[in-house]
């Protein structure tokens, strides 16, 4: 895991080193598959709801069931994206690459207009981020496969929509894996040195006397 590190500023230095048209040509024909363009639309929308509805699910259900290992998932899904998006748009606006659409206005048709830059795609990173992070949480297959299913439909989405190189969607998905397995780990790491200590607290405050002397 520790080699996406290493990929995604080889993924800088390569879309300035050499030319474009492999990744538009590439790009060209997911773009040309006009029969998906609804379903991209919804699969690029579905990347809000999802991966903000997943933190804020993780939270609600911790609360209501007194579930502290689980509020510490939401925690750390949340801290996970918090990241991922910090580094996207960081790197949005130091590559700043234009969109396919200006750079390729008479072969590319963009059915979506995008303000940003754009390298790395943020709605890949985010994706694979949310994905990442269930898996890690919960390695089962039902949760793996509908997740990683999920956020390769929300990169192929961001091609067949026209606003994104291949280049931009890979370096988005290492992205977000890796900032998603970066912020597990060292989530891992803090609550071990913190005995796992509870933080909802309410087996502690349930009962305030039930530990007291009472005389």
């Amino acid at each position: 895991m520790r080699n996406i590190f290493i990929l995604i500023p080889l993924l800088l230095v390569s879309h300035t080193v050499f030319s474009q048209n492999p990744d538009a040509r590439l790009l060209h024909y997911f773009n040309n598959q006009s029969d998906m363009y609804g379903y991209s639309r919804v699969l690029s929308s579905s990347m809000y709801v999802v991966s903000i509805g997943v933190p804020v699910v993780q939270g609600i259900t911790a609360l209501a069931t007194h579930d502290d290992q689980l509020f510490k998932n939401a925690l750390c899904t949340g801290v996970s994206l918090g990241l991922t998006t910090a580094l996207t748009y960081g790197l949005k606006y130091t590559v700043r690459r234009p969109r396919p659409y200006e750079t390729y206005s008479d072969y590319i048709h963009n059915v979506e207009m995008e303000s940003s830059p754009s390298f790395p795609s943020g709605h890949t990173s985010i994706a694979f981020s949310t994905a990442t992070s269930l898996t890690l949480q919960y390695p089962r297959w039902y949760v793996i496969v509908p997740s990683y299913l999920w956020a390769a439909g929300v990169a192929y989405s961001r091609l067949n929509l026209g606003v994104h190189y291949p280049t931009d969607v890979l370096a988005g998905a290492l992205l977000g894996a890796g900032s998603a397995f970066l912020t597990y780990k060292l989530n891992q790491l803090l609550w071990r040195k913190l005995d796992n200590r509870k933080i909802i607290g309410l087996q502690v405050y349930a009962n305030p006397f039930a530990n007291a002397d009472i005389r």
